[in-house]
């Protein structure tokens, strides 16, 4: 038997070193002195302070990076551990065609220092390995460097860090690539000697850079003969070196670019929140935050006799451990997907107290599918944590709904944008409906659709026979309703008049009756009342001028106003897409569905009836407007029409249009 051996990851503790120092309050970080670091099971402590050299984790446990570090910061939790560091390249990562560059024989252990962009200086704290052994004294030389891709009259000049003992051979980083290109004169090049650091900086023109290379150089023996020796440098040379370098002429910095590498850290995250959210700053703040539409109410008004009836549809199926379907209908924003939200939440809670058998509760959406087949893929997913293709997942889901299993749970389905799951075979719809019919299947199917005679409409005989004949139809919202949703979202903020709310119920509840676009112009009246004030925090009340303003704006966009500035045919051929939709069922149709439908609405209008050209001359016009979605690779009578705007702006423009 072949024995493998493997080497134990240690894991490294990481802890802030005193207290933080310093605040940033537009980065909203910490700065820290210093960083302990141990190995757990270790009483050895290390500790790293800004200016060591580094060593960093990389692609490979035997490669780490190089780098200085610079600073310490952290968020406010203290949890998120970050350093700013300044990158170095060993001889090892830079081309054999970019060292003969050098005009010399470079140091094995010599190091350069990286000025690129490619990296981010920005890195967690926790990915350092331990500091860099050796790299106490750096001394730098400047030596001239002619780059023969430019001018030999200009010489180019490059900045040589050398490290004395700086890490082990071994240890390399990725490959490095050299960009040399003309710089600002005005560089700037740094000595380190035992933490001290001295800077000079370059101003001299470039015509008394060709001046002092004439006068320094009376001959043309490489330029490196007539610099100091970096070997011959002692530990005690430092002073001579610094005398060197004031008295000498520093140039540009040498530029390399790096290909950056995919930090351990890289996936984006969200940070997470150390203080309590920003409580309401006035009554109008706290009015908007109650009528948002994700915010949950503490009670559903207006749906007590719907609430009851699916309660009691689906609590007979799970105490008696059957299946059924149930098809639930309505304009959009009456309530539907909130009001069965609601019953099972109050099922799950009677099961909790074990009034009621326990279940699992699945929801999928039609409008979130690329494709009606992916609903099985959904379906197994939620129920067995598997991921497999669509077929497989049919099948397994057949196998499960009719083969019998102990102690197997009954399972509630919600199905949202039914019509959108409608295929030519409708196979997908077959089987959501036929497996509550098996033996075994514990399965209670509840659909949604906007149609009320969906199933009369697109669905076969086979597949409707299926549903059966527990349905539920959600009617529009009337304007009392409406107005008892809005109080009862606010919950006693007195933030709007009396006429206010009614004029907003009554437009709404007028034009589609639909709760969350009455929820929205409300939410937008309170803006308009908070920004008509100077003083926010002494907004008034919501009047009658702030609602017809957030009227006049929810009403009153670009696509209404191209409705209404279409010619009459433009608009009667839109009148014939919704009328079709609502004939189908669906949300698309042919140009010669709609074309049919134009011609009826033609001769009602007393209108002459235009040609199959002319008709497709207006549908391209109102395509080229983006108010029609239009197939593009077919232009003939089978080409697919799709509304870009909601039926509701439509009927709204159409109707101000005729009165």
């Amino acid at each position: 038997m072949v024995r493998y051996f493997t080497r134990l990851r240690m894991r490294r503790i990481y802890k802030w070193g005193g207290r933080p120092y310093i605040f940033d309050r537009k980065l909203k970080s910490y700065g820290f002195e210093y960083l302990n670091m141990s190995v757990e099971g270790q009483e050895a402590v290390t500790t790293v302070t800004p200016g060591q050299y580094i060593l960093i984790e990389g692609n490979d446990d035997e490669y780490p990076f190089v780098a200085k570090l610079l600073k310490f910061f952290g968020d406010e939790s203290h949890k998120q551990k970050k350093a700013l560091v300044q990158w170095f390249l060993r001889l090892s990562e830079v081309p054999q065609n970019k060292k003969l560059l050098l005009g010399r024989s470079p140091h094995p252990q010599e190091i350069f220092y990286y000025l690129g962009r490619a990296c981010d200086n920005e890195i967690n704290a926790e990915s350092i390995l331990a500091q860099c052994p050796g790299c106490g004294i750096i001394k730098i030389y400047c030596y001239p460097l002619f780059l023969h891709n430019f001018d030999a009259e200009t010489p180019q000049w490059a900045l040589e860090v050398k490290v004395e003992s700086c890490v082990p051979r071994n240890m390399t980083r990725q490959t490095a690539l050299l960009n040399t290109r003309p710089l600002n004169p005005e560089a700037s090049c740094t000595n380190v000697s035992g933490g001290n650091t001295v800077q000079l900086t370059n101003k001299v023109s470039p015509a008394r850079h060709k001046k002092s290379l004439e006068h320094e150089k009376p001959s043309k023996a490489p330029p490196s003969q007539n610099l100091p020796n970096p070997d011959d440098a002692g530990p005690g040379s430092n002073s001579g070196l610094e005398k060197e370098l004031r008295n000498s002429v520093c140039f540009p910095c040498f530029l390399i670019q790096v290909t950056p590498s995919t930090p351990r850290h890289a996936t984006p995250s969200i940070p997470s929140r150390t203080v309590p959210a920003r409580q309401p700053g006035n009554i109008l703040e706290e009015a908007r935050a109650r009528l948002h539409v994700s915010s949950v109410p503490e009670s559903l008004p207006c749906r007590e006799q719907e609430f009851q009836d699916i309660y009691n549809f689906v609590e007979s199926k799970v105490m008696d451990g059957t299946g059924g379907c149930m098809y639930i209908s309505g304009v959009p924003g009456t309530g539907k997907t909130a009001t069965i939200h609601e019953v099972i939440r109050c099922l799950q809670h009677a099961s909790d107290m074990d009034e009621i058998p326990t279940f699992r509760f699945i929801e999928i959406n039609g409008m979130k599918m690329t494709d009606p087949h992916q609903a099985y893929v959904q379906i197994l997913q939620k129920l067995t944590d598997q991921k497999v293709t669509a077929d497989h997942a049919a099948a397994l889901l057949e196998k499960r709904f009719s083969n019998p299993a102990p102690k197997k749970e009954t399972t509630v389905l919600l199905v949202d944008e039914l019509d959108l799951l409608w295929t030519r075979k409708q196979n997908v719809m077959y089987n959501l409906f036929d497996w509550p019919t098996r033996r075994h299947a514990r399965l209670v199917v509840l659909t949604i659709a906007n149609t009320m005679d969906l199933p009369e409409r697109i669905m076969i005989n086979r597949v409707a026979s299926r549903l059966g004949l527990t349905r539920m139809s959600f009617q529009p919202y009337s304007f009392k309703q409406l107005q008892q949703i809005i109080t009862s979202r606010l919950n006693k903020v007195k933030a709007f008049e009396e006429d206010a709310l009614q004029l907003v119920s009554r437009k709404v509840a007028a034009l589609s009756g639909d709760a969350r676009r009455c929820l929205d112009i409300c939410r937008r009246a309170t803006e308009i009342c908070e920004h008509s004030t100077s003083h926010p925090s002494s907004a008034g009340l919501v009047r009658m001028n702030h609602v017809m303003e957030a009227l006049d704006e929810m009403f009153s966009s670009s696509y209404i106003t191209a409705i209404r500035c279409a010619s009459l045919q433009e608009q009667l051929f839109l009148r014939a897409v919704i009328a079709e939709f609502r004939r189908l069922g669906l949300e698309e149709a042919t140009f010669q569905q709609v074309f049919v439908q134009h011609r009826a609405l033609s001769r009602v209008e007393g209108l002459q009836p235009i040609s199959v050209s002319e008709g497709l001359a207006v549908c391209q016009r109102l395509g080229a407007c983006r108010l029609l979605l239009l197939e593009a690779s077919r232009l003939d009578m089978l080409q697919r029409v799709r509304l870009n705007v909601s039926q509701d702006d439509v009927l709204y423009a159409l109707k101000a249009v005729r009165d």
